[in-house]
């Protein structure tokens, strides 16, 4: 429920109290307000020629099977295109009807959709609006008129990380330090994962979330200051990974709302930590699975099946968005995988379309996303400099190349700048940015290739210039030969909004071999370096580092790898 919209059902129950307002009773018994329904209108962002609106429906009728909301424009506004309603206009009159998948309007229920347009002149609120031809109560504004809010500015900059430190993990930071050399990358800011309910308020005496936005509030001193969380707990989580497997079941929907996000919410709303820039990663290696790993599909497995048909990870996802969206210094990115998952033609657009999904549930707009992060807890290079998609060797297109195997990307600057191109098609904000993790993608050290490699074959030409000398693009866990990468920065490139550590370098990413546990992390193959692999990664090596303990925990011969290879190097 969006903060304007909870001030204006307060306001009516104000007024209600103060005048004897009658309530209604409707056939089924439900008890509804007078006023039949609401309308909150608001106008997300702005400029001289266009304008993209967010609407809220709230039905306080009896329930409806279907519904079409009209208005009219005193002005020369211009739909040109919509999301999750189907939105058609003829001079100043507009329609917006239901889609097929948000067709039901419960009683008190709720129903998002959004647009963008164009105008000249002014850009006035409607004054009116209808719900299958019945009159409600409006509430609308826009960048200009924000109402006063408690828990801090109204308004988000448009790139969190523009003119602002980044909170630096005092726990990550000791344990960096401690390594020989580490010294030199301790000062550098990472992700603080609330991997489960207990991270909330602190696990084995560590710090909970609380404790770390007061530190967050001591390092940012005068200036603007990032703090990275990121929101990691899904039922059923990580479907076709089980080594970052999670505590909650795949039913457990209930659990995540009430006794993971709420609470979360609860502690950002907090009016002490107003001045902080929170940036929260919204659910890593969740929803990709959706469109590459159940069906048919060889990589499918039963778990990601089970996810699919529940609905879960969209509903979570959601329902965080929402909640956490209501925050106005919360700054949602969700996770968009990496161009080694979804850069193929066939998982690409599916993917984007889910994401959509996802972000107009459970109460969610699109609006509700700041932007999108690739390549969190993954290894693919930032930039291949000694080859591109578009070449040609030896009579073969780069494309077909073992290593490329079709894919449409070689790395993740140019994968994270096209998804951008095709999330706003979608329906998602122009102004959207993207994140890319580069805490483990350097992949430098003596076997990082000085050019490209020889033109006896794509083959050839590809695996000796490529910078990611991982043996699959599909290997995840602890990869061999990894190191730092490009150090965090703000605005680094084109739709960029910028270079982060989301992922801690040097927390494992899944044990080696089977270690019993409490945190609901199970033992997954890809973990292990005898493992001969999978459909989802070719059937190849794993490639994984020996001896790493489960997922999370510190590994310190990863981190030292990192540090040997790090790329640009350590000075």
């Amino acid at each position: 429920m969006s903060r304007t919209r909870t001030a204006l059902l307060a306001a009516m129950a104000l007024v209600a109290g103060a005048t004897g307002t009658a309530f209604a009773v409707d056939p089924g018994g439900v008890g509804t307000a007078a006023v039949p329904c609401t309308v909150d209108y608001k106008i997300q962002n702005q400029w001289s020629t266009g304008f993209t609106a967010a609407v809220t429906v709230t039905n306080n009728s009896a329930a409806k099977s279907s519904w079409s909301l009209k208005w009219s424009y005193a002005g020369n506004q211009k739909v040109t295109s919509g999301w999750n309603a189907k939105i058609s206009q003829s001079g100043p009159a507009v329609t917006a009807a239901n889609e097929s998948y948000n067709a039901q309007l419960a009683t008190g229920g709720s129903v998002n959709f959004g647009f963008q347009g164009s105008y000249s002149g002014s850009n006035a609120i409607p004054a009116t609006f209808t719900l299958d031809g019945v009159t409600c109560n409006v509430d609308a504004g826009g960048p200009t008129d924000p109402p006063p809010d408690p828990n801090g500015p109204a308004n988000r900059v448009n790139n969190p990380y523009a003119g602002a430190k980044v909170y630096v993990n005092p726990e990550w930071s000791a344990k960096a330090a401690a390594e020989p050399g580490g010294s030199r990358i301790s000062n550098q800011p990472t992700g603080v994962w609330l991997d489960r309910i207990a991270a909330i308020n602190g696990v084995n005496g560590g710090m909970g979330l609380r404790a770390h936005l007061d530190e967050a509030l001591r390092q940012k001193g005068s200036g603007e200051l990032v703090v990275q969380l990121v929101i990691y707990n899904l039922p059923g989580r990580d479907c076709a990974a089980l080594a970052s497997n999670g505590e909650l079941k795949p039913d457990e929907i209930g659990r995540y709302k009430t006794e993971y996000i709420d609470p979360i919410k609860a502690i950002l709303a907090d009016s002490k930590y107003a001045s902080l820039r929170i940036v929260t990663t919204i659910e890593i290696d969740s929803l990709p699975n959706l469109v590459t790993n159940t069906g048919s599909r060889p990589t499918a497995t039963p778990q990601c099946d089970v996810m699919k048909a529940n609905g879960n990870y969209q509903k979570g996802v959601g329902y965080a968005l929402n909640k956490l969206g209501d925050v106005p210094n919360v700054y949602n990115y969700v996770d968009a995988g990496h161009h080694g998952w979804i850069g193929w033609d066939d998982n690409f657009g599916a993917s984007a379309t889910l994401f959509k999904e996802a972000a107009t549930t459970e109460g969610a707009t699109v609006n509700d996303v700041h932007g999108f992060i690739t390549n969190t807890a993954n290894y693919s290079a930032l930039k291949e400099n000694n080859f591109t998609i578009n070449d040609n060797v030896a009579g073969k297109s780069v494309r077909e190349s073992k290593w490329v195997d079709w894919n449409r990307y070689v790395d993740e600057l140019s994968f994270a700048q096209a998804f951008r191109n095709q999330l706003v098609s979608v329906g998602f904000p122009s102004g959207i940015g993207m994140l890319i993790d580069t805490s483990r993608n350097g992949w430098g050290g003596t076997a990082r290739p000085s050019g490209p490699g020889a033109q006896t074959s794509v083959d050839t030409y590809v695996d000796g210039g490529r910078y990611d000398r991982r043996i699959h693009v599909g290997n995840w866990c602890n990869q061999s030969g990894a190191g730092f990468g490009e150090r965090p920065q703000a605005n680094p490139a084109a739709g960029i909004d910028a270079y982060v550590w989301m992922k801690p370098p040097g927390e494992s990413d899944g044990a080696s071999k089977e270690i019993p546990n409490t945190e609901g992390k199970g033992f997954d193959r890809m973990c292990d370096p005898t493992y001969e692999g999978n459909a989802r990664n070719g059937f190849n090596m794993s490639g994984a580092l020996p001896d790493a303990p489960i997922s999370g925990h510190w590994f310190s011969a990863q981190f030292r790898q990192l540090m040997q290879n790090a790329y640009p190097p350590l000075s």
